[in-house]
Order: C-alpha cells, then sequence, then structure tokens
C-alpha cells in the first residue's frame, strides 16, 4: 500500500500526464515517451502506475480520454432504487471500504453548526492534496485543492457551517483518513446538509465503484423526477467528496458535467476506479 507522500505524488504525475495525452490531440503515446515528458524513467513511470492503480501506463490512457465518460454510461450505467429504500441513515460498502453514515438533524442544520466543533487538516492522498473535517460523530468535509488551492477549499467547507468552531487537529483526523483511503476497515461520516441534499448524497453511496449514473437518475431515485437541476446542485454541494461519490454523476450524454474541485480531479476518479474495476475483472 503507498504511503500518504507515495499518493500524493502519484497523483502530481497522473495530473501531469491528463495534460500530455490531451495535447497529444487522441494520438496514443509509448511509453518512453510519456515518461520523457513526466521526467521519469520509463521503468519509474510504470511502478507508479502500477503502484497507483494497478495497470500499465499504456493501457491507463484510454480512461483518461474524454471518450471514458461515455463508454461508462453505455457499459456501466446503474440505475438506482426507488425513493422508499433510502433513509436518512445506514451503513454500506464503497469499493473495499464498509461506510456507516448519520445525517444530522433539519434543526441541527437550521443552527448553522452552532455547538458544533469541527476538527481539519491537510493530508496526502490518491487524488493529491486533501482537506479533511470531521466532527466527533465522523468525518463530515473531504476537499481536493489541488486545482483550488488549501486557502479556497477550506473557506469553501467552511461557510458550510459558518456557526460552527474550527479547530486545526490533524491528529483527531487523521484516522479516519487513513481508514477511507487504505479502502478497509469501516469509516463513519456526518452528513451536514439540508434534508434534500442528504438523500441525493444518500442516492450517491448506492453508485458502485467503476459505474457512473446520471443527475436524471437521481432525481427519479429520490422520487422528484423534475428536480434535475437541484439535483446537480445538491451533487456539487457534497462535502464528502470521493467518499460520497458525486464524481459517478454524469449527464445523460455521457458528458462529464462539473465537478465541485475540478473537472481533472474527476477524470483521475473515473480512471482510476475504472481501471481497477477492469484489472480485477480480469
Amino acid at each position: 500500500m503507498p504511503t500518504e507522500e507515495d499518493q500524493g505524488y502519484h497523483f502530481g504525475v497522473i495530473r501531469r500526464a491528463i495534460d500530455r495525452i490531451d495535447a497529444a490531440g487522441g494520438a496514443a503515446l509509448s511509453l518512453d515517451d510519456l515518461a520523457a515528458e513526466m521526467h521519469m524513467s520509463p521503468a519509474h513511470f510504470q511502478r507508479v502506475f502500477s503502484r497507483w492503480v494497478g495497470v500499465s501506463p499504456k493501457r491507463y490512457q484510454q480512461y483518461l480520454t474524454l471518450g471514458h465518460a461515455r463508454a461508462l454510461m453505455r457499459e456501466r450505467f446503474t440505475t438506482l432504487d426507488a425513493a422508499g429504500t433510502l433513509g436518512l441513515s445506514g451503513s454500506g460498502r464503497l469499493h473495499d471500504l464498509f461506510l456507516r453514515w448519520e445525517a444530522m438533524s433539519p434543526g441541527d442544520y437550521a443552527r448553522h453548526g452552532a455547538g458544533l466543533t469541527i476538527s481539519h487538516g491537510y493530508f496526502a492522498g490518491p487524488f493529491g492534496d486533501t482537506l479533511a473535517m470531521a466532527t466527533d460523530r465522523g468525518l463530515c468535509g473531504l476537499a481536493f485543492t489541488e486545482e483550488t488551492g488549501r486557502a479556497a477549499a477550506f473557506a469553501d467547507l467552511a461557510a458550510r457551517w459558518p456557526d460552527a468552531t474550527f479547530v486545526e487537529a490533524p491528529d483527531r483526523v487523521a484516522p479516519m483518513v487513513e481508514a477511507a483511503f487504505s479502502r478497509t476497515g469501516e469509516t463513519r461520516l456526518h452528513l451536514i446538509g439540508a434534508p434534500f441534499q442528504i438523500k441525493v448524497w444518500e442516492a450517491l453511496l448506492a453508485v458502485p465503484s467503476g459505474h457512473v449514473t446520471t443527475y436524471s437518475e437521481i432525481a427519479r431515485a429520490i422520487g422528484n423526477p423534475k428536480a434535475v437541476r437541484a439535483v446537480g446542485t445538491a451533487v456539487g454541494r457534497n462535502p464528502i467528496s470521493w467518499l460520497i461519490p458525486c464524481h459517478r454523476a454524469l449527464r445523460k450524454t455521457g458528458a462529464l458535467g462539473g465537478y465541485h474541485w475540478g473537472l481533472p480531479v474527476k477524470r483521475a476518479m473515473l480512471a482510476w476506479e475504472g481501471a481497477r474495476a477492469d484489472a480485477q475483472a480480469g
């Protein structure tokens, strides 16, 4: 298992590789050429990719193309259960991680976090520098700062709960982050949002790793099929990225749509999951 430092470094390489593959305009790049662009030896570049995702750089290129999302729509589209099967708290599996989640009550949400202490810290994760926040009930915020910067990411999450007390305490948050990124054990989530938002986020938890769904499918699943635009807004307001997999929500056309922490991060997440799913199936 790569260390946190390895994970952050690996994502930096992947982020540069995305730019280089895009610049190639669809032309396949050899291992030697791509490694040279990353200022790495072919052998080192191969090892980085293999440790990060489990497939070769040559094979991984197909998962970083803009057409990958459309392929997922054709091959791994997930329909969601009807609203009656979705509650406001529960548990479930996400890749190899066992999640338990608890939703804030509407009354607590209306108090804008008053009386709530939220610990936070920055960590190296599989998708770059990561801001994590937690209450005593579990992780309540997970943001990726590579595209936005740390200050903007912190301001964004903190504004969700303006009357909460924020304490820099990475040691308190670290065990939760370790469980989340190691994909083993149990991680608790504390969903802090309006009831409609929480319903949307819970629907996202039903989408398996390596699969995708659409904003309209989520709207149907929560019993409000005309609320596609509101669903899109709620998806974008998801404070616990990756674990609540808003990156798996696409437009009906197969277009990526937006991603709160930057489209390169979303593409890398979809590519990582797709490649691992195929490697495990093979």
